[in-house]
């Protein structure tokens, strides 16, 4: 069974920083691409980063400048670092994969900035 648990979510004033943790089990974790995605309310859910088993990143262009992604494979752990945050960034974020050709979710961590 695949396992993605996010953790690191709250509330904070625009322009403050969070880090979101996703623990994953259940796979080989240092060969998987995993990311971050987010959904606010009545939109749709949109990938914010990414990250590959060699270590190249990608972000959507809202996000770049302000947002690292990266990973720790000896605690099979990818991470989210989000510096000066906005409040156009409030949103459930879940932490991704692709498993057997089926996407695996973790249950969504809330982020809330307030202006």
């Amino acid at each position: 069974q695949v396992q993605l648990v996010e953790s690191g979510g709250g509330l904070v004033r625009a322009g403050g920083s969070l880090r979101l943790s996703c623990a994953a089990s259940g796979i080989i974790f240092s060969v998987k691409t995993l990311g971050w995605y987010r959904q606010a309310p009545g939109k749709q859910r949109d990938l914010v980063a990414s990250i590959t088993g060699p270590g190249t990143t990608r972000y959507t262009d809202s996000v770049k400048g302000r947002f690292t992604i990266s990973r720790d494979n000896a605690k099979s752990t990818v991470y989210l670092q989000m510096n000066n945050l906005e409040p156009e960034d409030t949103a459930v974020y879940y932490c991704w994969t692709l498993h057997m050709g089926s996407n695996a979710w973790g249950q969504g961590t809330q982020v809330t900035v307030s202006s």
